[in-house]
């Protein structure tokens, strides 16, 4: 087994999930197995209760895992499912050593941080990279070096090193390069003292990732490989890029994928670059631009919408398109009107919770309905979009989902049979991959090509049977359901150009080569709203 760890310096949001998704590429082009694992510090079991701006969006795995963003990113650059044991948290790692405590198997013994806490963590690595049969398992640990709450994560890597031995294990440590504008020059002093912090844990690092907005001056590298006791050719410059999608050439460029072989000793194909350059080429040419409005209340934070914002990049790199995604504040579009969704081609509304900002997406929807502009809701967007029919053409005027408003007189979204009765919040939604049977002849057979889908899930509430003979009726057809045939997955309405939700979340299942259907054509039909214009 060869164990590749990235860790971080200085500051956090330095861009470790894309430096761990961008080396998993450089070996899986090589002909390797590749996987990856991401451990977050935090006391939390999983992601699933966090606001996401306090960590970004949840991402949902096809087993139900509620996991850290940078697992879609390696999703994403691998072309692969992960599970939710790949994400390791403080809070699982605990739970199980408590739990043994508890059934007696530490009889006689003092339960501590080393050695039962880093044993737990090393068998949760060990597990994984023997059951994907990895040939390298990439570990990034989150957070900075010297925060108080990694150090047990730490300590289990210079264990792992020890262990497996210098030849299988290989660290990467990525830190921020300043330049400070009044003297033009790039700092290396922020590195230099990272690099001490991971020094004093046990742990000098193999090579050096340092981000900085422009490429690493020749002096700066032979500075940090000079006082960090690094090999020059192993201080990696990490610019600005254009796009995510372009950090594994910009490495590979640099010979770190060769520099990787050379040190773990490991064998592989001659890397073929040649179907991503075609997706950056596509990317960064574009022949033509539409502007899609994305209305949410977590706008202020992008990262909070993180996979549209790539499934609509995905979609972009196939059509030769410029997506601009407007991003829109719904509570501003309940303050201010919509107005503010003046001149998009199209109109998205992402997932959510809450009745913060709700009437600001109904108003958005009904923008969309009304105007014959090209729209999808995912989620919450899906279920807004429903009461939003149920008000305005069903004549229900105080329609609504019992999730915003409990009384009621038309519950046409409710909670899910079996949520009544659910205490714990903590991953007891309806989650990950679901059958979806769709509706042959429909539109959304059209998009999707196949009348069976698996998509991933991630709510409580859904669209209530006793009303769907009646919007069915006035056209807002359900054309995808579950299995049993009373659980609605998609509606499209009819005489539209495009007016389509789903309950599940396609942006999750999005890959660079292969966008997601739904999101496709909504850009598909954005551009046909901008040419009719």
């Amino acid at each position: 087994m060869k164990y590749i760890i990235v860790t971080g310096g200085v500051i956090s949001g330095l861009g470790k999930g894309i430096t761990t998704s961008s080396i998993a590429k450089i070996l899986k082009v090589r002909g390797l197995n590749v996987t990856a694992i991401k451990i977050d510090p935090y006391l939390n079991y999983d992601a699933g209760t966090m606001n996401p701006y306090q960590h970004g969006e949840v991402f949902v795995l096809d087993d139900g895992g509620e996991v850290d963003l940078d697992l879609g990113n390696y999703e994403r650059f691998l072309d692969t499912n992960l599970t939710f044991d790949h994400n390791i948290t403080t809070g699982k790692v605990y739970k199980t050593v408590i739990e043994r405590e508890r059934r007696g198997e530490y009889l006689g013994k003092t339960v501590q941080i080393i050695p039962h806490i880093t044993e737990e963590i090393k068998r949760r690595i060990k597990k994984i990279a023997i059951e994907t049969n990895a040939d390298v398992t990439i570990i990034e640990i989150g957070g900075t070096v010297g925060d108080m709450e990694s150090m047990p994560f730490l300590e289990a890597a210079r264990q792992l090193w020890i262990e497996e031995g210098f030849r299988n294990v290989l660290f990467v440590h990525t830190t921020l390069v300043p330049m400070l504008d009044v003297v033009g020059e790039q700092k290396t002093k922020p590195t230099q003292h990272s690099v001490k912090e991971l020094r004093s844990l046990g742990i000098q690092p193999d090579i050096i990732i340092g981000r900085a907005k422009d490429w690493l001056h020749e002096d700066t590298r032979r500075k940090i490989s000079l006082f960090c006791n690094v090999p020059y050719e192993a201080v990696i410059s990490a610019p600005d890029a254009k796009s995510i999608y372009e950090v594994p050439l910009i490495f590979e460029k640099q010979g770190l994928g060769e520099y990787i072989m050379g040190k773990l000793q490991l064998w592989g194909e001659n890397p073929d670059w040649k179907s991503w350059r075609k997706f950056l080429d596509n990317l960064f040419n574009p022949k033509d631009e539409v502007t899609i409005g994305i209305v949410g209340k977590y706008v202020h934070l992008k990262d909070s919408y993180i996979s549209h914002r790539e499934a609509l990049t995905h979609v972009a790199a196939k059509l030769r398109t410029k997506v601009n995604m407007r991003w829109i504040d719904s509570e501003e579009v309940e303050e201010k009107g919509t107005s503010l969704l003046e001149g998009v081609h199209g109109i998205l509304i992402p997932g959510g919770f809450g009745s913060r900002g709700s009437e600001g997406k109904i108003m958005a929807a009904r923008y969309a309905r009304e105007n014959n502009i090209p729209f999808l809701g995912v989620c919450f967007g899906f279920q807004l979009a429903v009461v939003e029919f149920a008000r305005n053409v069903l004549g229900y005027e105080d329609a609504n989902s019992t999730e915003l408003h409990p009384s009621t007189s038309y519950p046409v979204i409710d909670l899910l049979p079996e949520q009544r009765g659910v205490e714990n919040l903590g991953g007891t939604m309806r989650l990950g991959a679901q059958k979806v049977i769709i509706e042959r002849g429909s539109r959304a057979h059209r998009i999707y090509g196949k009348t069976v889908i698996y998509e991933r899930h991630r709510h409580r509430y859904e669209v209530n049977p006793e009303f769907i003979e009646e919007f069915e009726k006035h056209g807002l057809h359900f054309s995808g359901k579950d299995e049993s045939g009373t659980r609605m997955e998609i509606f499209e309405l009819k005489d539209h150009i495009f007016y389509m939700g789903s309950q599940f979340h396609p942006e999750f299942k999005s890959r660079p080569l292969k966008p997601s259907p739904l999101h496709l054509e909504l850009v598909k039909k954005a551009l046909e709203y901008k040419r009719n214009q």
